[in-house]
């Protein structure tokens, strides 16, 4: 399965954020499944890619022309597809996902992450949608969300396959087995 992840071009202040896009990153790799993600070496980014490629696996970057020339690809990435720029990296990335994932980052994951529930949302995407709420980081999108099903705007149906997670153990078992693991 390729996983797609959303995640930090910064490492933040939280060191258990780092562990757990470090044991997220070594599962993908000893799982024989695949890393679709942003193709950078820094912040969260580059600790994910460098983690499932130290456990053995495969990881694509997927990084537009701008950030190449700016030097911050992860070079030792299994493949590196550039694009011409942000949105047709944002399809690529799509394109290659079999489950997608968003860790906290800023606000080009909150894009990134928001176009992959609309797309569930409008059917035109099956696939898991996990958000990996680390002590409570997307607990506000979470609110969001159910203030859309109380005011009529959406509705359980609509908001099937997007997930929030509270751990890491939690988003694997999620990918493992699907929308039913508890």
């Amino acid at each position: 399965m390729n996983i797609t992840v959303y995640l930090g071009a910064y490492e933040g202040n939280d060191p258990s954020l780092r562990s757990a896009v470090e044991a997220l990153g070594t599962w993908i790799g000893r799982s024989g499944n695949c890393l679709v993600y942003g193709g950078s070496k820094s912040g969260l980014m580059g600790v994910l890619a460098k983690s499932v490629i130290s456990a053995g696996g495969n990881a694509i970057g997927v990084e537009p022309a701008f950030f190449v020339a700016e030097e911050l690809q992860y070079d030792e990435l299994t493949e590196l597809i550039v694009t011409k720029d942000m949105s047709e990296r944002k399809a690529k990335m799509i394109e290659l996902g079999d489950a997608f994932i968003a860790l906290p980052g800023g606000t080009g994951t909150l894009e990134e992450i928001s176009e992959i529930m609309s797309k569930i949302s409008l059917r035109h995407l099956d696939a898991l949608c996990i958000l990996y709420n680390h002590k409570g980081f997307y607990d506000g999108l979470k609110q969001l969300l159910g203030a859309m099903r109380e005011r009529g705007l959406s509705n359980a149906d609509r908001q099937k396959g997007i997930i929030f997670a509270d751990s890491i153990d939690d988003v694997i078992r999620r990918l493992e087995y699907g929308q039913k693991a508890v």
